[in-house]
């Protein structure tokens, strides 16, 4: 007859100390519920957006994990003069699990602004490369074709001058203005949909400098390097260069945005795109400008603007700050209006130079002005008396 041995094992005993023991009231929820929805169903866009930039106020119960040399942490509030509601509630107090102990959601307004584009960055990538991929294309059939050929001389130096000039705004701004802006705006959704904006910038620089090389190899004459000194030179565009420089080195970002989406954009951008370039390029024999011109067009009326109007608009209405935030854009409408009408009326002489001449310059700055008290409206706010000069 056999003995059986019992040999000693260690039993488990649980004392309810384990991870994910403790019962919460959503323990049983298979839905993250961190963030509400701007709809009854969270979009992809949300859930690879919202929240992943933390903030102290709300989940991130440690504080800011970084900060800067003089002690600054993270992403602070007053990093513009623009206020959202409950920017200023103090931080609230922290412990185990309550980075936003005593706020529901969201912890304050800012955290509100969702992007109508739902941009992200597989979006990003996949239509910046279905938009260079068909500029590519339509360059390498105009080559092959011999379009450029049938320019007018007088649009070759055009071309080489002023729409080459135009690489050098869209590369301040996309570098040293979008992407700065980007890096203090407070949630990742506007960090998201400002990152975008700037690839939008800086892909139209590279679409024309790379046209730019494209047409030095096959258009007799034409002057590759007539944009830089027109640039620094031409009396033409130093009201376009003052204005872009100065965009670049404003510190608020969302007055940084605010300047160039709303101000600058319809009454010199637009103004030189639309109503120049796209206007005189066909007459001159010239269809594929226009598409490099037309692409950016889109970038930013059907993309940029739209995000801007959705990041705004709460800011002019908001529950507690709306006052004040009215009275903050109207003061940069009076700063930044007679700069950019002065840049506008600065490029004057350039709807005289080609042959075949696009219609009158006052009459695109009044359709420029018009798209422009436009946008004014949608933001609900009033047009400076500054448009009229």
């Amino acid at each position: 007859m056999m003995t059986t041995i019992e040999r000693s094992v260690p039993k488990p005993v649980f004392t309810d100390a384990e991870a994910g023991t403790k019962e919460f009231p959503d323990s049983g929820s298979r839905h993250f519920n961190y963030f509400v929805p701007q709809k009854r169903k969270q979009s992809h866009y949300e859930d690879v957006t919202v929240e992943v930039q933390p903030d102290p106020r709300h989940y991130l119960s440690q504080g800011w994990l970084y900060g800067f040399a003089d002690g600054t942490g993270g992403y602070p509030l007053e990093w513009t003069r623009l206020k959202a509601w409950g920017s200023d509630r103090p931080v609230p107090e922290r412990g185990p699990g309550s980075g936003g102990r005593g706020y529901d959601w969201p912890a304050h307004g800012w955290h509100e602004f969702r992007d109508p584009n739902e941009e992200w960055e597989l979006t990003l990538y996949r239509y910046n490369a279905n938009v260079v991929r068909q500029l590519n294309q339509n360059v390498e059939a105009a080559r092959r074709s011999k379009a450029f050929e049938q320019w007018n001389r007088n649009w070759v130096q055009f071309v080489a001058q002023h729409v080459g000039a135009w690489m050098h705004v869209d590369h301040g701004l996309g570098l040293y203005l979008f992407a700065n802006a980007n890096r203090r705006a407070p949630t990742n959704m506007h960090n998201t949909a400002i990152s975008v904006n700037s690839m939008h910038r800086i892909r139209a620089a590279q679409d024309l400098a790379l046209y730019n090389l494209t047409l030095t190899e096959e258009v007799e004459g034409f002057d590759g390097t007539a944009h830089l000194a027109t640039w620094d030179e031409d009396p033409a565009w130093q009201g376009v260069r003052e204005v872009a420089e100065q965009l670049t080195g404003v510190w608020d970002w969302c007055e940084a945005v605010f300047a160039a989406n709303v101000v600058f954009e319809p009454l010199v951008g637009e103004l030189f795109r639309s109503n120049l370039v796209q206007q005189a390029a066909p007459a001159n024999g010239d269809f594929v400008t226009p598409t490099l011109i037309g692409a950016e067009e889109f970038d930013f009326s059907e993309r940029d603007l739209r995000y801007t109007t959705a990041l705004f608009r709460p800011l002019v209405d908001d529950r507690e700050f709306a006052e004040h935030n009215r009275e903050l854009m109207r003061q940069w409408l009076a700063d930044w209006v007679p700069k950019c009408v002065t840049a506008a009326r600065t490029l004057q002489p350039l709807w005289s130079q080609p042959d075949a001449k696009p219609p009158r310059f006052e009459d695109g700055l009044d359709r420029a002005k018009s798209r422009f008290s436009g946008i004014l409206s949608d933001l609900g706010l009033a047009e400076p008396k500054e448009l009229a000069q």
